[in-house]
């Protein structure tokens, strides 16, 4: 009977063995190995690269049988072949014929074509696509595109890839792609040559990687898509800048495209077109609600990074509490005022309201748990009322009896939550852009809030795991009713901007309810009116609290 299992293991084994394949892709014509090539199983998410010497394994033991092994690089005709005859020839020697390029002449007048550039040009830090191997390695290979259409044929000169952060010892390998469009996702490559680049940090100047493709005669009309593949596995990490409220596009090896109304990669290229030419996905229409309440705050993101606010040694500090850690900045002398940032933010945000108001109070600014320099042991759901006992908690340990809170965002939830379950310890509250119930957002946020957990529970990445908390907090918190905002007898300061992502209807109604109240809905601001208008807000906070 040993004997009969021990034939079996090894049977097994030889079998499983027989399903990981390996060879080498040449090209026909040259006969010389071709580097960096696709292969995969079509319509699924598992592939590799072969390496610079054209060199593959691939483990095929879970594959789909009636699905096809297809090989492919750009400037060659795509190779297939049934899995079950693909596994029989073990190893392979794949034979690749170049494409024939069909070179066409382009009749347009030289004075009739100027440049544009078109696509993502935001270079924040905010919103990003995470680019870390080591926390991703099932589907590190995946590809993420930029759609565009154009009215006019237009001549691609350069492509331009906003780089938010970069980490590498290394120059990283990627691979650009430009597709065609079916059904509105990306279909076919369009490329008669691979773009395959080196990203290195001595190449991206003021926060941009450009490469220039003028020599490859990249000709476009209608609707296409510029895609990004990295080829090769690094040490470290990038972070691509991304924008919200645009569409991006992503697959995993040769799975479906997926449309993500989340944010969109900043890929933006510069083109040769004529003068009456334009990208269409670039048109923003008045009655464009997600332009208007989602603005570029690229430049506010980059100054609060360059300020000393958030990262300053000299009067930053740490107090542990029985499952976090929370930090916290002091500044000036006076009645205390704490600062309760945004999800997913932290006390920079505030680089334009310390310095004034320092001036007049002793300013507490707090990273909240989980965010900024602040750390959460726990693991579970985030509330705001653990963040007002985190609060409440540190003015214990600084001996504070009465306190003024400003709070922006889900720091105004935590305000209001505050207000309630401590009104002994308050004296005024300010609340900028707050809800007291998830439906007071947006519904297109949300929607896309929804969108990002479901991708992140898709990718099951350890990273994400502190962003997926967050976003389902701003899902499922604060849930404070009518009833309770009447009971809160503080003066409360509400404030809101015209285009804020808060619906104006029930900035409304939190004023109404709570008994103590001031409005102000300043005329053009958006959410992040802390940053459009500073002066105007200080000024506000000042005399509220001073009056």
């Amino acid at each position: 009977m040993k004997k009969i299992n021990s034939l079996f293991l090894l049977f097994s084994a030889f079998y499983f063995n027989a399903q990981i394949v390996s060879g080498t892709v040449f090209s026909k014509e040259e006969n010389k190995p071709i580097p960096y090539v696709k292969i995969g199983v079509e319509r699924e998410s598992k592939g590799i690269i072969s390496d610079e010497k054209g060199n593959f394994s691939i483990d095929l033991s879970k594959a789909n049988t009636s699905h096809k092994l297809k090989i492919e690089v750009p400037g060659y005709e795509v190779y297939t072949q049934n899995i079950g005859e693909f596994i029989k020839n073990n190893p392979q020697k794949i034979v690749l014929s170049e494409k024939v390029k069909n070179i066409q002449e382009i009749k347009i007048k030289p004075k009739k074509l100027v440049d544009k550039n078109w696509g993502v040009n935001t270079k924040t830090k905010h919103v990003i696509y995470s680019v870390n191997p080591s926390f991703n390695n099932e589907n590190f290979l995946g590809e993420t595109a930029l759609e565009f259409s154009t009215n006019k044929r237009s001549k691609i000169k350069n492509i331009n890839l906003n780089i938010a952060s970069y980490k590498s010892d290394q120059p990283v390998l990627m691979r650009y792609s430009v597709y065609s469009e079916k059904n509105g996702l990306p279909d076919k490559n369009i490329l008669d040559e691979e773009i395959t680049v080196e990203l290195a940090e001595d190449k991206i100047k003021d926060g941009t990687f450009t490469i220039d493709v003028n020599d490859q005669n990249i000709w476009v009309q209608g609707k296409f898509f510029i895609g990004i593949q990295f080829l090769k596995r690094f040490e470290g990490r990038i972070g691509i800048s991304a924008a919200l409220f645009r569409a991006g596009f992503i697959r995993e090896f040769y799975g479906d495209w997926q449309k993500m109304s989340i944010a969109a990669p900043a890929i933006n290229i510069d083109v040769k077109v004529d003068k009456n030419g334009k990208n269409i996905k670039d048109e923003v229409k008045d009655n464009d609600r997600a332009s208007v309440l989602t603005p570029d705050i690229s430049q506010y993101t980059i100054e609060s990074e360059n300020s000393v606010y958030g990262k300053n040694d000299a009067v930053g500090k740490t107090v542990k509490l029985n499952d976090a850690e929370l930090y916290y900045e002091t500044y000036g002398e006076g009645e205390p005022l704490i600062l309760l940032h945004g999800n997913g933010g932290s006390i920079q945000e505030f680089y334009k309201q310390i310095p004034e108001l320092s001036k007049q109070f002793k300013i507490i600014a707090i990273d909240t748990r989980a965010q900024g320099k602040s750390i959460d042991f726990t693991k579970g759901d985030l509330n705001y009322k653990i963040f007002a006992d985190d609060l409440n908690n540190l003015m214990t340990h600084l001996n504070l009896t009465k306190i003024n809170i400003l709070g922006w965002s889900d720091g105004g939830n935590t305000g209001l939550e505050f207000a309630l379950k401590y009104p002994q310890n308050l004296n005024k509250l300010i609340i900028i852009g707050a809800n007291t119930f998830p439906e007071g957002v947006d519904v297109e946020l949300l929607k896309n809030f929804k969108s990002k957990v479901k991708f992140m529970d898709l990718a099951n990445q350890r990273e994400h795991d502190t962003e997926k908390r967050l976003l389902n907090l701003m899902l499922n918190e604060p849930n404070i009713n009518k009833k309770s905002l009447s009971q809160i007898k503080n003066p409360v300061f509400v404030i809101v901007g015209e285009n804020d992502v808060i619906k104006k209807e029930h900035t409304e109604m939190i004023a109404k309810e709570i008994p103590n109240t001031k409005l102000k809905i300043y005329p053009k601001a958006s959410h992040y009116l802390p940053f459009e208008i500073a002066d105007e807000l200080n000024k506000d906070v000042i005399d509220f609290l001073k009056n």
